[in-house]
């Protein structure tokens, strides 16, 4: 039995150290190649380390040179205003499927899982036709009309905590006279703090990586994102990969200290969803 258990032991740590040498391994090589200079780059191998550890130089280059000034501005009017709105909706309707009961609400909840099975290429035509015709083509309207799309993630994981939230709370409120407005707004809102700091990290993240709907949608240089900016490095820095690597871990940057300072929100509103 003891013999089991520590086999066991043995090959948990060993897959867990396996997986976190292959997740980190890229990120190692790109951070030991962004602090090189050309010279050193020829010379060395992908995994050595870098001479001087403090040669900065080539993020000084991928920064004003690759214009992510720019880009980071963008990434952050776009971000706020989309994450805003989409929070409030995703809320607003996991509210009413949760606390109301009418005819037709679970041919909408039918609806949303029905929407993720939809291949999204296949609406893409039709969604830049739509875009275009409302005047939203290169703008960061577009960008932030799609981006506050509900998406079925953001309202189940809603859905999960309002349920924890007694009804009581509801009926005392009304009691003393208050809206539904009221009720949602200074009583289901504020308990939701958990799921919305979940949601904004999962759905904040996504839309600061996402490429493929700035890159179609605001084709302008002044229009970029921090993702577009990196994908304008292929052109004139085509073969400098020391400056691509420092392009790469400036965009990694505000994710990985938003994740690092966050992480438990996410833990734990993914563990208070899977187990309802």
């Amino acid at each position: 039995m003891r013999l089991n258990y520590t086999v066991m032991s043995v090959f948990k740590y060993f897959t867990l150290i396996l997986g976190a040498f292959a997740a980190l391994l890229p990120l190692i090589v790109v951070l030991f190649t962004s602090l090189k200079s050309r010279a050193e780059m020829a010379r060395s191998t992908a995994l050595s380390p870098p001479e001087n550890w403090l040669n900065f130089a080539n993020y000084r280059k991928a920064f004003v040179d690759g214009n992510m000034l720019v880009g980071f501005m963008n990434t952050v009017i776009i971000l706020a205003i989309s994450i805003v709105g989409a929070i409030l909706i995703g809320t607003m309707i996991a509210y009413i499927l949760s606390r109301f009961e009418f005819f037709g609400s679970k041919a909408i909840m039918g609806l949303f899982l029905l929407a993720t099975l939809i291949p999204s290429v296949t609406t893409q035509v039709a969604t830049f036709q739509i875009i275009n015709d409302l005047g939203l083509f290169n703008t960061r309207a577009a960008a932030i009309v799609l981006f506050m799309g509900t998406d079925i993630i953001s309202v189940y994981i809603f859905i999960q905590f309002i349920s924890q939230i007694s009804q009581q709370l509801d009926e005392s409120a009304m009691l003393d006279g208050a809206s539904y407005l009221t009720i949602f707004a200074r009583i289901i809102l504020p308990l939701l703090k958990p799921a919305i700091a979940t949601v904004l990290i999962v759905k904040g993240v996504n839309i600061y990586n996402d490429f493929y709907i700035p890159f179609l949608y605001m084709p302008k240089t002044e229009l970029q994102v921090v993702s577009t900016a990196l994908f304008k490095f292929k052109g004139p820095y085509g073969t400098q990969w020391e400056i691509i690597s420092a392009g790469i871990m400036i965009a990694i940057l505000p994710t990985l200290i938003v994740f690092l300072s966050l992480q438990k929100y996410i833990y734990n509103g993914f563990t208070q969803g899977a187990v309802k």
